[in-house]
């Protein structure tokens, strides 16, 4: 018997459970969403001129209309989201726990019939981020177009999210490795907070990173406990017009973001930085155009920022990037590094018009360095103009380690064959802590035009200045125009240094290769190998000789002074 109500009882449930596996299959149809329990990999097109979200959404001819449909797909490994060019979507995509093995594509497809070449475009205006991807691995997205011009936001991911408005957003929020996020040929530009007409403080400009809501272009956001994302590509992408960071990484991990490379990408008047390597190792970033960062030209914008720094990070490098009119009351140099890193080597850039300066390393750093760059121009904020609260550099090395830190290093700091002219009109203005300890300036053209004086570092707690000696210091086979371009009362003093005029193939042009020295008897094999600072073990972690210098040329034999080897 008490077989028998067994079998009834099973067979009542099984005519329940396939009723409402129906009922469900129905729904889902009506909705568009494929009725199928396939675990094969799927594309998912859509076309917001010629879908309809009635569509299963598998063929270009069944195409979706919504990105709305995607909050209801389950995305499974290798699958494929294909949006229609010409196409513009409003709304967002977002990608939320995504491990699969074979990865996630999100990218273009051209419609049939369609000629169009124009990327789609995602308008994210209202939404936390056009792209949000959280606590997921193996995502690829490439030739699209985002752009999210204010509005109330819409749909919230936590408080972590909140206050911020992105092109693409990556958070990590678990304590476990995520990997892979590549992202190529990617178009953002107008993403802002809030919304036209909203004009900042006077005030908030002073704030280190600012204290109000801001738009960024592609932000990598970690805020567990212990959790990594590890693996990360950008390249051949642009970020213009966002009011803060065009690529920025900002950490609260006891995990560093790990295995980075930023390469070929251009930003373009940002109203922060270009580029913010904040707790990143093993980082290259390379080739990249960055120039007007700090934009003051939309009121919404932060109105400050150097063109790339780092916080925090280890073997960085930076290398055949150009940044060109940084500017802010403060920092706003072409590439700084900022304090609490070891082995950031800014190498073979081009550093052009920029207020705050070009060398510019802060406290607690080690075994940094500038090398083979060419610095024009940069430099020439006069603090007390406007609102301008700090000086611009040619030269500094500050041992500001953070507001309430004592004032610490920065350690074996090696800059050598680097060209650095200032026109007449800039004075050259140099500062270096009395904290400072293992110095290297050697083999650099120091083509200063103008007058030149000593200032005291003034980041937010100001160098107190005075005497002091400080140890293991090399600053030997510099070229200077003018004898007495380094002020007397610098800590650190030149010797075996050379004058003369260098005579560059067009002064004051804005290319590479205008620096290239004609007196070749001047600079052809006049510099030295470059030695470890007594007293360092350690050196640069990619070592003193580079093959080529930032134009290419093959460096051999004796180093010429300078960032180009002549013939």
């Amino acid at each position: 018997m008490k077989q028998l109500i067994a079998r009834i009882v099973w067979g009542k449930f099984k005519f329940t459970f396939f009723r409402l596996l129906l009922i469900t299959i129905i729904a889902c149809k009506s909705e568009g969403v494929s009725a199928i329990a396939d675990l094969s990999p799927q594309t998912y097109y859509f076309d917001a001129i010629a879908g309809n979200d009635s569509h299963d959404g598998l063929s270009p001819e069944q195409s979706f209309q919504s990105l709305e449909l995607l909050h209801s797909i389950q995305l499974k490994s290798g699958d494929r989201i294909l949006l229609a060019n010409g196409s513009t979507f409003l709304g967002h995509i977002p990608v939320l726990g995504f491990f699969g093995e074979d990865g996630l594509e999100i990218t273009n497809y051209k419609p049939p019939g369609s000629s169009s070449q124009e990327r789609p475009r995602i308008d994210a205006s209202g939404y936390v981020s056009g792209i949000f991807i959280e606590n997921s691995s193996n995502i690829s997205i490439s030739n699209l177009s985002i752009t999210a011009e204010g509005g109330k936001i819409l749909k919230t991911y936590g408080a972590s999210t909140a206050g911020m408005r992105c092109g693409i957003l990556v958070h990590i929020k678990s304590d476990r490795i995520f990997k892979n996020i590549n992202i190529e040929n990617i178009e953002i530009e107008s993403v802002y907070y809030e919304s036209t007409g909203f004009n900042r403080g006077k005030d908030e400009v002073t704030t280190p990173n600012g204290t109000e809501s801001y738009g960024w272009g592609i932000r990598f956001l970690n805020t567990s406990n212990n959790g990594q994302l590890t693996d990360i590509t950008i390249s051949r992408s642009t970020v213009e017009n966002v009011s803060h960071s065009g690529i920025r990484f900002n950490n609260s991990s006891q995990q560093k973001f790990k295995e980075i490379t930023i390469n070929n990408n251009r930003l373009y008047k940002t109203g922060g930085p270009g580029i913010v390597l904040l707790r990143c190792e093993n980082a290259i970033v390379s080739e990249n155009n960055i120039s007007y960062s700090g934009s003051p030209e939309d009121s919404r914008n932060w109105g400050r920022g150097s063109g790339l720094w780092t916080w925090g990070s280890s073997t960085v490098l930076i290398d055949k990037n150009t940044f060109s009119y940084a500017n802010g009351p403060a920092d706003s140099a072409g590439c700084h590094i900022d304090f609490n890193c070891s082995d950031v080597i800014v190498q073979r850039n081009l550093s052009f018009s920029n207020a705050g300066g070009f060398i510019e390393i802060l406290g607690n750093n080690y075994n940094c360095a500038y090398r083979y760059n060419v610095s024009i121009n940069d430099g020439f904020r006069v603090k007390g103009e406007g609102n301008n609260f700090q000086e611009g550099k040619t030269f500094w090395l500050s041992g500001y380690a953070g507001k309430n830190n004592t004032r610490t290093g920065p350690f074996n700091s090696y800059i050598y064959n680097n060209t650095i002219y200032t026109k007449a009109a800039i004075i050259s203005k140099i500062a270096v802590d009395n904290v400072s300890r293992g110095i290297l300036v050697a083999n650099n053209i120091f083509h200063i035009e103008g007058d030149s004086k000593l200032v005291l570092g003034d980041q937010y707690r100001p160098d107190e200045g005075g005497t002091a000696t400080i140890e293991n210091i090399t600053f030997t086979y510099n070229i200077f125009l003018k004898d007495d371009y380094w002020p007397e009362e610098v800590l650190i003093q030149p010797t075996n240094s050379i004058s003369g005029d260098v005579l560059f193939l067009n002064k004051g042009g804005g290319n590479v290769i205008d620096y290239t020295p004609t007196d070749v008897e001047l600079v052809k094999n006049k510099g030295i190998h470059i030695p470890k600072i007594e007293g360092d073990e350690k050196g640069l972690y990619l070592g003193f000789p580079l093959r080529e210098d930032i134009l290419g040329n093959t460096i051999i034999g004796v180093p010429d002074i300078g960032a180009i080897e002549l013939d």
